[in-house]
């Protein structure tokens, strides 16, 4: 199943990352060892923040796509499962709609 991994960097770690040279090295291996689908990348709340999309098929897995970023960088990771516009036309929304209604 579809994951998107948000991760949302701690300003102070990261800083200092980048000041000591770990930052870049640090998220390549970690990226290349998690595999995503998509990394983006991005400001919110006036954070540093990555969004991944990543295949978790299991739930034991999601350390796997967390621990990384809590121990390197004292990030906030949330999870939340995703669909592709192919997912979402294969559902009949039409149907699910008449049975929550009960007609």
């Amino acid at each position: 199943m579809r994951f998107l991994v948000k991760v949302k960097l701690s300003l102070e770690c990261v800083n200092r990352s980048i000041r000591d040279g770990s930052f870049g090295p640090t998220l390549q291996k970690t990226l290349a060892e998690l595999k995503p689908e998509a990394a983006y990348f991005l400001e919110e709340d006036g954070c540093r923040t990555a969004m991944l999309i990543v295949d978790i098929s299991e739930a034991s897995q999601i350390p796997k796509f967390a621990e990384p970023f809590f121990h390197e960088m004292n990030a906030e990771v949330r999870l939340h499962p995703v669909m592709t516009a192919q997912d979402l036309a294969s559902v009949n929304l039409q149907e699910l709609a008449k049975m929550s209604s009960g007609a």
